[in-house]
């Protein structure tokens, strides 16, 4: 068979294994799969610098499939190519997808689940599905590939070279997200960075024209982009030709816009809405495989030599440049011992030798500061002795206080700087954070907490992705005052905390903020969410208090009743703590037993033993009072039907402070008010 057959061959079996899979499930999306074939397949074959074989070595190229309802076109080449499953960080010799995983495609506990999700399927580099998101995600690989490489390559030792591709869409190309990361791309010139941009003028609702008429090769110029375009998505030679373009002249990142067909080949449903998310139907796929000249009635067919194919060009090319890598990385051992273990430690997610060493403890102070004044402080503290933790703030680094002192910024050309300025682009920036994470360099971004509702959807699939990315956000209640409603966050944190496998932290001093980034900078499987506050607290004294490694339980009991079982238990969180001990103290000269809890995270607390949660929060004490400033919503859980609860049912206002807590019941005669009902309340019960 002429190479020309086979790579024909090859392109129609990732068509027809997509349709087939699409039809078996009942559901899926077949057009793009069809349409894209020849796209991916030429970038996997010619360029891409991937070892099936060894699918987590560090220096490969990233491919992301951002248009993430194409999952099958992703599926059948993990098959085609022969990648293997990587299990416990270990590489097996089992299939990342075997034939098999793709006949029960959209099915439970499926390694082809309806949209590549990120450790589940080896070889899927990130979750995608919400539009925008891959190619976000890209954007923070390309820096991480790029910060890598300033930091690790010597001469003679070019580490970390690798380059990120992102396959997306008309759907990426309408989401804000994708804009937001796009121009930031531009504007540091990534020149590792290149998405291939699918125009095939169809949405769901039908032609694109219905409300996407806008050129997209103008507008990434705009961006500082270099735009190339391919008018055939079946013209391999042109496929080519473009992706030896972007290797070759590098200075900006590349976009390359595709024209296809959706549902290539399909008689009656080529570049028609109906092929984009529903199965093309028996009679279709019949017809569309005689089109293709396949046999008809064979499913899930892959003819001999098409895998073979794949190993004797990407596999062949993917071990030879792997095999050389890690000759290099044995050498590099020897010639830069404390960088390899640097290295080792990054690539394992583990922090290096003496990373704590200088976390400060703070002394009582009660005039105190704010949480973000301390987390700086704690931060850079941290940043000495923890080398690849790098991010930055959405245009916010005064107010957030998360620049990283010792070091410099990342800016165009110029990579080593661990300090990103995202600009007043939240969502990118979580996305980007994300991607930092996927490529195992630390990333964190900061902004205000009321702004946390643009960054949502990162930071959900940060969590479903179950990866260590750190969200910190500052002015984190009405307490910021004047700005008003519109920046005052009311029902944030409590949204934050209904997001599955997140870590909600909201530190209530200076001590707490510490143990707080402690505990953030060991995680290795989930994100976390740093909470802080504009005004100061008071640094608590810990010879009269509990250690503020509780913290790290999620609440513990920061100052115990006298004389026996408290009558009331007072919980506070971030700058309502101050407030829960104030109103202890004068309950106490009133005669009344107060316990006082510190609850920075809900998540933390619900995970210790119901021991220790007992021992904090004892059942028969019925008798609480819960303060926060943020949403009343939720706090039954821990104050049960007979307590009480201090927090905002309305928004907030604009005025002083001091106005606003008036206003509101966050003042020290409220909480006792509140104590002495909920003490009655619980006698009656």
């Amino acid at each position: 068979m002429t190479t020309e057959k086979i790579d024909t061959q090859a392109i129609n079996t990732i068509r027809t294994l997509s349709m087939d899979a699409v039809e078996k499930a009942h559901s899926g999306h077949p057009g793009a799969p069809m349409a894209l074939a020849p796209v991916a397949y030429q970038l996997w074959q010619q360029e891409l610098r991937y070892d099936p074989a060894q699918p987590n070595w560090p220096d490969r190229d990233r491919f992301i499939l951002s248009n993430g309802h194409a999952s099958m076109l992703l599926y059948s080449l993990l098959h085609l190519a022969g990648v293997k499953r990587v299990k416990d960080a270990k590489v097996t010799d089992v299939p990342a997808v075997s034939l098999d995983d793709i006949r029960n495609f959209r099915q439970l506990d499926s390694a082809t689940p309806g949209h590549p999700e990120y450790h589940w399927t080896t070889g899927v580099e990130t979750t995608t599905g919400p539009l925008g998101a891959g190619v976000s995600n890209s954007v923070g690989m390309a820096i991480a590939s790029k910060w890598l490489g300033a930091h690790f390559n010597k001469p003679g030792f070019d580490l970390f070279t690798h380059d990120v591709y992102a396959l997306c869409g008309d759907g990426d190309m309408m989401e804000g997200v994708a804009s937001e990361a796009a121009s930031l791309a531009g504007h540091l010139q990534l020149p590792n960075l290149c998405w291939i941009y699918d125009s095939n003028h169809i949405s769901i609702d039908g032609s694109t024209d219905l409300a996407f008429t806008e050129d997209v090769g103008r507008r990434f110029e705009g961006y500082g982009w270099r735009v190339l375009k391919v008018t055939d998505a079946n013209d391999l030679d042109a496929l080519s030709k473009a992706y030896k373009s972007f290797k070759d002249e590098r200075g900006k990142p590349t976009l390359i816009i595709v024209n296809s067909f959706i549902g290539f080949g399909s008689p009656k449903k080529q570049g028609s809405a109906s092929a984009h998310g529903e199965p093309l139907g028996a009679d279709e796929i019949k017809a569309t495989k005689k089109a293709y000249g396949w046999p008809e009635d064979a499913q899930f067919l892959v003819p001999d030599g098409v895998r073979e194919r794949f190993q004797e060009r990407m596999g062949a090319r993917g071990k030879a440049l792997h095999d050389a890598w890690e000759k290099s990385v044995a050498d590099y051992r020897k010639q830069h011992p404390e960088l390899a273990r640097e290295l080792e430690a990054l690539l394992k997610r583990e922090l290096p030798e003496g990373w704590d060493k200088e976390l400060p403890v703070f002394p009582a102070d009660a005039k105190g500061m704010a949480t973000r004044e301390s987390g700086g402080k704690v931060l850079n503290a941290l940043a000495k002795n923890y080398p690849w933790l790098v991010g930055g703030s959405a245009d916010l680094n005064p107010s957030t206080k998360t620049y990283i002192s010792a070091s410099t910024s990342i800016k165009p050309g110029e990579y080593s700087g661990r300090n990103i300025h995202f600009g007043v682009r939240e969502h990118a920036m979580g996305s980007i954070v994300n991607g930092l994470n996927l490529s195992h360099v630390r990333g964190y971004g900061a902004t205000f907490l009321i702004f946390s509702d643009y960054e949502r959807p990162s930071m959900r699939l940060s969590s479903l992705m179950e990866i260590p990315s750190i969200h910190i956000f500052t002015h984190d209640s009405i307490g910021l005052g004047e700005d008003g409603p519109t920046h005052q966050p009311v029902e944030q944190l409590m949204s934050l905390r209904a997001v599955p496998g997140n870590v909600v932290l909201r530190p209530g001093d200076a001590n707490e903020v510490a143990e707080a980034w402690r505990y953030i900078a060991q995680q290795k499987h989930h994100p976390v969410v740093l909470v802080l506050s504009r005004q100061p607290v008071p640094t608590l004294d810990r010879t009269k208090f509990a250690p503020a490694s509780g913290t790290a339980k999620g609440a513990y009991t920061l100052l115990e009743a006298e004389g026996g079982s408290p009558d009331v238990i007072l919980i506070g969180t971030g700058t309502e703590v101050a407030l829960v001990v104030e109103a202890a103290e004068k309950l106490k000269a009133e005669g009344v037993k107060a316990r006082v809890v510190s609850m920075p995270s809900w998540e933390l607390f619900e995970q210790q033993p119901q021991e220790y949660q007992d021992s904090v929060l004892p059942p028969g004490v019925k008798a609480r009072v819960a303060v926060e400033k943020g949403a009343a919503f939720g706090w039954e859980r821990w104050t049960g039907h007979t307590g009480s609860i201090i927090g905002m049912r309305s928004f907030g206002a604009s005025a002083p402070i001091k106005a606003l807590q008036q206003k509101f019941g966050f003042t020290v005669e409220n909480v006792v008010k509140e104590a002495h009902a909920t003490i009655a309340k619980a006698k009656k019960h």
